[in-house]
Parts: structure tokens; sequence; C-alpha cells
């Protein structure tokens, strides 16, 4: 593959296949290749890519480390990735794919009319960033790859009326347990995720503590700064507290606002603007949801 543009878009899979330099796919809207069979890529820049299906990479033996969150590992087992339909990734000048593996295109249209189509989008790994993999175990990367490999057969098989079927039904087999183990990462790197959860802690404090005027977070802004997505972000947080980041957010405004109200002269107004809102009566509101109680009546609780 030769890419000499700053930035490629893929509409469809055969654009993709022809962009690499392969065959054309058995099917227009969907097709499963070997890392072994591609040939090198060539970049003049580093380019941005954008797609619009969804892609599952297996992928092994990759010549780079891979960053999961800010943490780099050094993993021989496989790496799993998702990307949705208009996500973007980068390649480099120096990229070369993984010498060994797997990687699976579906065009949205192909899952229409079945279940699957509408599922899809429930799978949260698929809203992840780049750098959010799935890093698998020796076991888990053999059951991988036995799905993989029963894809591919149906795939090179001659298309009839139950081949769409039966490779819409392998794939969510496979879906299924990339469901399982990205639930398992969160637990086995609670090491990893509890370091998350202090840098979350201590951004989130340093938005909230402005004495003139704080920024009110968000779960976008906190996860940017945490070089991650808010989905994934949210995950770690839930794993790790039972609450999600938006959840996380609220209760520390909340125990800000209590501390000001029963510790400072600061009218209603003045703490809600301390504390980012930009109308007080959206401050009294969340104050009220989460404590059944108004600012001014927490107030007189010190009075």
């Amino acid at each position: 593959m030769d890419i000499h543009q700053s930035s490629v878009h893929f509409k469809t899979v055969s654009q993709m296949h022809g962009a690499i330099g392969i065959e054309m796919p058995k099917h227009p809207l969907f097709s499963i290749l070997r890392f072994e069979d591609l040939p090198e890529v060539k970049t003049g820049q580093r380019t941005r890519l954008i797609s619009d299906f969804y892609q599952i990479s297996l992928k092994m033996q990759s010549p780079c480390k891979m960053q999961y969150g800010q943490t780099t590992y050094d993993f021989d087992e496989g790496v799993i990735s998702c990307f949705a339909p208009k996500q973007v990734s980068f390649i480099d000048e120096d990229f070369v794919f993984a010498k060994s593996g797997w990687i699976l295109t579906i065009h949205p249209d192909f899952l229409l009319s079945y279940p699957l189509g509408k599922k899809i989008k429930d799978f949260g790994f698929f809203d992840y960033a780049v750098n959010e993999a799935l890093i698998m175990s020796d076991d888990e990367q053999k059951s991988v790859e036995t799905i993989f490999e029963q894809i591919d057969r149906e795939y090179r098989l001659p298309i009839d009326n139950f081949s769409q079927d039966l490779i819409i039904a392998i794939l969510e087999v496979l879906l299924s347990y990339c469901n399982r183990y990205y639930n398992r990462q969160f637990i086995t790197r609670k090491v990893v995720s509890n370091d998350l959860l202090s840098r979350f802690e201590r951004i989130l404090k340093t938005h909230i503590d402005n004495e003139i005027k704080a920024e009110l977070p968000t779960a976008s802004a906190l996860a940017a700064e945490l070089n991650m997505s808010s989905k994934y972000l949210s995950d770690c947080l839930r794993q790790l507290t039972g609450q999600t980041t938006k959840q996380l957010i609220h209760e520390k405004l909340v125990e800000q606002a209590k501390m000001l109200l029963s510790t400072t002269e600061l009218s209603v107004s003045e703490i809600a603007y301390r504390l980012g809102f930009e109308y007080s009566q959206s401050f009294s509101k969340l104050f009220k949801n989460k404590t059944n109680q108004t600012p001014v009546e927490f107030r007189h609780l010190f009075n």
C-alpha cells in the first residue's frame, strides 16, 4: 500500500482493498484478511485514516509496544482492537502491520435486518480510543483465533442463502467473547485502574478547587486530559467505584458545595459561579437531586 496523503477516507470495503493492493472482497460489505497476507505499507507522512465500517482486528507478534491508557506494555499475547464507523486512527511513516493475526471489516449495511445491527452499537468497546486495546491471555487468544478461523472458512465458501446468516451468527459469538474479555481486563488490571482513579481525582479536584471561578468539569474533558475516551474512562471508574464519570463529578461538586455552604458566607449564586455553573438554578437543581434539600435548607442546618 502506497499512501502519500495526509488524510484517507475509506467509504467502501472494496476501496480499502484497492488501497492496500489486494484482491476485491468476496462480499461487497464484508471481508476477513490475514495480516500475513498483507503487503508492506509505505507512507510519505503521518496519515489520518477514517472508514465507514466496523473493524475488528486480532494482532499477534506486533512489532510495536501497545499503549494501554497512559501505560506501555510489552505483551506477546494477542491484542484486539475494535473500531466503529467514522472513528479516526493514524499511521506513521514507520508503520508496519502485525506479523500475524486477522482483520474483519463489516459495513453497517451488512447487518441491516439482523438484531446484531442494533446490538452492535451497545458494545462499549467500539467507542474506545485506539490506545485502549484488549490485551488477551494465551487461552483467550486461542478461543478468539478459533472464531476468526470459523468466519474465514465460511467467507471463502461460495455465497448462498445461508452465508450471511452464518457469518453474522459467528460474529455475534466473537463480540460476546470480546465483551467478556474487556470486562475481565478492567478487573485484572486493577493496579493500573487504581492509578487511573487517583489521577482522575487529582484532575477533578483541580477543576473544582478554583477559588475564583472553576470550569464546570465534564466527562469528555476529564477523559481527554487522561488521554482516553469518555466511554472507556466511565467503564473503568464504574468497575472501581460503582459510579460513572458523570456521577462522580456530581458527587464531588456537591461535596464542595456543602463545604462552601457550611463554612463561608458566599451566596448560593456565588457558590454556583465558583463551581462553574452558568446558572444558579442548575446548581440548585443538582444539589437538591443529590441531597433532597435545597442549598438554602442545607445552610440553615449550620445556622
